[in-house]
């Protein structure tokens, strides 16, 4: 059976808050490197460091990540959720 398709859903995600999603997993679950995660998500590795330090904050004060639905609904800010990431580069294809 071919899971191309399927996996690629995860490998390169489509939308913002679930590319955000993958990276930070592959940080910290998966023990991968910010810069090796970076690039293979596309973001500036910069702009991602700063994502992670900010995930990390919030986790520590107890409050959700920016990227979980009820967030969004309780500020009103769509599409702000992920953390505005406007300094990112367009996805790479993933391996």
């Amino acid at each position: 059976m071919d899971d191309y398709p399927a996996r690629r859903f995860f490998l390169q995600p489509g939308a913002d808050t679930q590319r955000l999603y993958e990276a930070l997993r592959a940080v910290f679950v998966d023990g991968c490197r910010q810069k090796d995660v970076a690039d293979r998500f596309g973001y500036h590795y910069a702009a991602f460091r700063q994502q992670v330090s900010r995930f990390r904050a919030r986790c520590a004060a107890g409050v959700p990540p920016p990227f979980w639905p009820h967030c969004r609904a309780r500020t009103g800010r769509q599409g702000q959720g992920a953390g505005g990431l406007n300094s990112r580069r367009s996805p790479t294809a993933a391996p």
